[in-house]
């Protein structure tokens, strides 16, 4: 099952990431602002049409940034719900720096079980779940050594930290300051836990607003690979389809 859901989890990241294209290649594209004043195009639009498409079939509930979200106790009988951010990183998408993604995950009981990233301007796809192992591009990635402890990377002589271009808070600042010897690294959008999928960063903590859309997708494929999205005790995981959508500040490690 989970396989199979995958797959036409790609296809939709695949189309979205098509039409993304077709707009980002434009001369100008029109920004609005929603009511949280996050910035939103025609490209977030038509994606998530498409990646609704692809996934109504499915006959598994849609919950998507781009389209309205139903009331709490309708969620709370969801089993399984699809989590969509049709375009993360819509601020890298109107600078045109290529670093912004398609997220799709799959939710099971409030955890995501499964999760497509997909990068259109650079060409990666990555997905997996625990029960299909993790690929990038369509080759199988080694599940990463055991995470080291919080403890350990506060005393590691050499760590790489990933700061966040547009959203580098006072409290980030803070918490970076405690660690000795060590390297930033940012990427824009779901791509920096992809920076920990790969071994080329040991920590991201995200002290600054997130909601659910912006990391399930990328969660579930970083559990499949011996990583994870703690709250900032480090004892529990992010949950999914609670009654407020957005996150609680986390540490990805």
């Amino acid at each position: 099952m989970i396989q199979q859901l995958l797959a036409i989890a790609t296809e939709a990241a695949y189309a979205a990431g098509k039409v993304i294209l077709e707009v980002y290649g434009s001369d100008t594209f029109d920004t609005q602002q929603k009511a949280d004043e996050s910035p939103v195009t025609a490209a977030d639009k038509a994606a998530h049409a498409v990646i609704t498409y692809y996934l109504t079939p499915t006959n598994i509930p849609i919950l998507s940034e781009e389209a309205t979200h139903p009331d709490y106790s309708i969620r709370t009988q969801w089993e399984y719900f699809w989590l969509v951010d049709p375009l993360d990183g819509t601020k890298e998408f109107i600078s045109k720096n290529g670093e912004f993604t398609v997220n799709i995950a799959l939710i099971h009981k409030n955890k995501p079980i499964a999760g497509v990233v997909y990068a259109p301007v650079l060409g990666d796809l990555y997905y997996g779940s625990e029960e299909t192992g993790v690929y990038k591009n369509n080759h199988l990635i080694t599940p990463l050594e055991k995470r080291r402890s919080l403890q350990e990377l506060l005393d590691s002589s050499n760590i790489t930290i990933i700061a966040s271009r547009s959203h580098l808070s006072a409290e980030t600042k803070d918490f970076i300051a405690q660690f000795s010897n060590v390297r930033l690294t940012s990427m824009g959008s779901s791509l920096k836990f992809m920076l920990l999928l790969e071994g080329k960063a040991d920590l991201y903590p995200r002290l600054f607003p997130t909601m659910e859309w912006d990391t399930a997708a990328a969660h579930a494929i970083l559990n499949a690979a011996n990583r994870g999205i703690y709250h900032t005790n480090v004892k529990d995981e992010l949950t999914y389809n609670k009654a407020n959508l957005a996150n609680p500040y986390f540490l990805s490690y």
